[in-house]
C-alpha cells in the first residue's frame, strides 16, 4: 500500500524502498508470510502508538469473573434467606460466580439431605440468573455449590457502557442539542 492507503500492486523491493524514502515513511512489512510478503508505507511510530492504544482499551475492557460468597446456616430464618439470596442475584447480575455455602454446626452434620434441600431451593430461586455449576457436596463441616451466571462479565460491562453513553446521548438533547466541548457564541453589545 501506498502512503495514502492506495494499493500500489506487486513492486520490487528496491522500488518499494525508494517510494517509502519520498514519501519520507517507513516500509512496514505487515504479512512476512504471505506469498509476496505484503508491505505498507507508513510511519512505524504511529503505527506502535496506535496498537498499543487498541491493547490498551482491550485490556480495559476486559473483565474477569470473580467468585462471590453466601454463607447460609442450616436454620435461617425466612427473611435472612430472603436477604442472601438479593444478595447473590445482584452478584449474578453483575456477571459474577456465586458460592453458596451451609455452615454446618454440631449435630447439624448429620442431616445433610437438608443442606441440599435448602441449596436446591436456592438454586432454583436463582434460575432467573444464573444456572448451577457444581452441585451441593460436602467439604469438611460445609456443603458448597457453585451458581454461574447467564451473561459474563464483559457482556454485563458492555451493556452497561451502551446504557451509560445513551443517557448521555439523551441529558445532551435535553440541553438542546449542545455537545460536550461546544462553546456558544454571544456578541458583545455595540457601543
Amino acid at each position: 500500500m501506498g502512503p495514502a492507503g492506495e494499493q500500489v500492486g506487486v513492486v520490487r523491493i528496491e522500488v518499494a524502498m525508494r517510494l517509502a524514502q519520498e514519501a519520507e515513511l517507513d516500509l512496514v512489512e505487515v504479512a512476512p508470510n504471505s506469498k509476496p510478503p505484503v508491505v505498507k508505507i507508513m510511519d512505524y511510530g504511529k503505527f506502535k502508538y496506535e496498537a498499543a492504544q487498541k491493547a490498551k482499551e482491550a485490556r480495559r475492557n476486559q473483565a474477569n469473573t470473580v467468585l462471590k460468597e453466601v454463607r447460609f446456616r442450616l436454620k435461617i430464618e425466612a427473611h435472612d434467606y430472603i436477604t442472601k439470596l438479593k444478595r447473590a442475584e445482584g452478584f449474578l447480575q453483575a456477571g459474577d460466580k456465586v458460592k453458596a455455602m451451609i455452615l454446618f454446626r454440631g449435630r447439624e452434620q448429620s442431616r445433610p439431605e437438608q443442606g441440599v434441600r435448602l441449596l436446591r431451593k436456592f438454586a432454583e430461586d436463582v434460575a432467573e440468573f444464573g444456572t448451577v455449576e457444581s452441585n451441593p457436596m460436602i467439604d469438611g463441616r460445609n456443603m458448597v455449590m457453585v451458581v454461574a451466571p447467564h451473561k459474563n462479565k464483559s457482556e454485563v460491562k458492555t451493556e452497561q457502557n451502551a446504557v451509560r453513553a445513551a443517557s448521555k446521548q439523551a441529558a445532551r438533547d435535553a440541553r438542546g442539542g449542545q455537545a460536550d466541548g461546544e462553546e456558544t457564541t454571544a456578541s458583545a453589545p455595540a457601543e
